[in-house]
């Protein structure tokens, strides 16, 4: 047995900012991991992804563009970009985020991390036992829906598709939600046959339909295969590759097969049986209710599922620990959180949708204006996108925002401090946006709102 201030398993990005936070404070911190410092973000999602996207939007940027298009010829080196996208992901290897680790004395236990009783921590034959506190911070894994042969047809997760060592001549991709809207979009670029089978509830079923309409009508100019409203009833895996059995009984093959079907917490097999815990919940300050030393950080707890939101509730968790509490302060959980798909048009949102905000009784005013609708949209080339903003009538403050078009990410930081700081509009109104830019779409709001 060893024994540690505190104990966290995981070390995704809420447990590496949580071990962080607590070592840097004094705390003697073991981190517990079974796969790779750094979680799924660093290695078979958020970076790898990206770096398949990114080149892409660039070509078709560069294309659009006046004056530029004429000096762009031939197609992506498909070679290069995976060279690219391995080095951004050190080739499988998490040896680069070791030294992070020992800069802090964090001390790093490989192998499974399950609950062995209150304040304790197995791992292998080893027991860990936390003096103050453990955080649960084990992620999630991708969904794999009970379709007929689905299983035994050798699907992709996200991890397969994205650290593919080649292109397949075609792919076929089930979910029509962020993974599976921005890889159809990635293995399009760089040369793959696409069809895009995303479910009755079509494409991005939970940000506003402007955005999934928008992005749905992008991938088809993009050449991907949509099949709206159909849903995959059989697969099976052939010599030549894979045959998927539609709804309206059309057949559609395709080399590989991508399941982008949602996301499950890793809550199997921690133990949480053996502190009489059912499962991974958390009140505002992360604790498990009803427990002192419990904590549970990131996407298992199913609070928010985002990277910056598990760095985040990690700050909140590592604050509770040390006696520093934010839960006060504490705004961005829930439709709070930003959000960004990175397809073409990009989709960035904070706060609710028009049916959220209903679900939550909110009455509110709806405006929409179209994205690069001024001075500054005259140099994008882009998707003109639309940009929707939610007024509640009672408070006069900004509840929520959905922006559309090209490189919209950026611009989403400005609505998360309006919503998330429920800034009254009228003093909103004095944040002047320069001239020329894309930013005077909030210059707009305010003349729309006679403000």
């Amino acid at each position: 047995m060893r024994s540690f201030d505190v104990v966290v398993i995981g070390a995704g990005p809420g447990g590496e900012v949580a071990a962080g936070r607590l070592a840097e404070a004094g705390l003697d911190v073991a981190i517990v991991e079974a796969d790779k410092v750094g979680g799924e973000c660093s290695y078979y999602a958020c970076m790898p992804s990206k770096a398949l996207l990114r080149p892409g939007e660039l070509l078709a940027e560069a294309r659009r563009t006046p004056g530029v298009a004429a000096a762009v010829t031939g197609d992506l080196d498909v070679a290069a970009v995976l060279r690219r996208r391995d080095e951004l992901i050190g080739g499988l290897d998490d040896a680069g985020q070791l030294p992070w680790l020992a800069e802090r004395g964090i001390t790093l236990v490989r192998g499974w991390g399950r609950l062995a009783g209150e304040k304790r921590v197995r791992v292998g034959d080893e027991i860990l036992e936390a003096r103050r506190a453990v955080i649960l911070a084990g992620g999630t894994r991708a969904a794999l829906p009970a379709i007929d042969g689905l299983a035994d047809a050798e699907p992709w997760t996200n991890r397969a598709a994205v650290t593919t060592p080649v292109i397949p001549e075609s792919l076929i991709v089930l979910g029509g939600g962020v993974v599976g809207s921005e890889l159809s979009q990635a293995f399009t670029s760089l040369g793959a046959r696409v069809t895009l089978i995303p479910g009755e509830r079509g494409l991005l079923p939970r940000e506003e339909p402007f955005a999934g309409e928008q992005v749905a009508q992008s991938l088809t100019e993009q050449g991907v295969d949509i099949r709206i409203g159909a849903r995959a009833q059989a697969v099976r895996r052939t010599g030549l590759g894979v045959d998927v059995t539609l709804s309206d009984g059309v057949t559609v093959t395709a080399a590989e097969i991508l399941v982008a079907a949602g996301r499950t917490p890793q809550a199997a097999d921690l133990g949480l049986d053996t502190v009489g815990v059912d499962s991974p919940r958390v009140d505002e300050n992360m604790r498990v209710p009803g427990s002192s030393w419990l904590y549970v950080v990131g996407d298992l707890n199913g609070k928010a599922l985002f990277t910056h939101m598990a760095k985040y509730q990690a700050a909140i968790a590592a604050g509770d620990i040390l006696g520093e509490p934010m839960a006060a302060e504490h705004l961005a959980d829930g439709p709070g959180s930003p959000r960004v798909i990175f397809t073409e048009p990009q989709v960035a949102a904070v706060g609710h949708t028009t049916a959220t905000a209903a679900a939550a009784g909110l009455d509110v005013r709806v405006i929409d204006l179209p994205t690069d609708g001024n001075a500054g949209g005259a140099f994008t080339g882009g998707p003109r996108g639309t940009a929707r903003f939610l007024v509640d009538t009672d408070r006069d403050v900004l509840v929520g925002v959905t922006l559309t078009g090209s490189n919209v990410a950026d611009f989403l930081q400005a609505a998360t401090v309006a919503v998330v700081g429920e800034v009254p509009l009228r003093r909103l109104r004095h944040a002047i946006p320069a001239f020329p830019t894309r930013s005077e779409v909030w210059l707009y709001l305010f003349n729309a709102l006679g403000i």
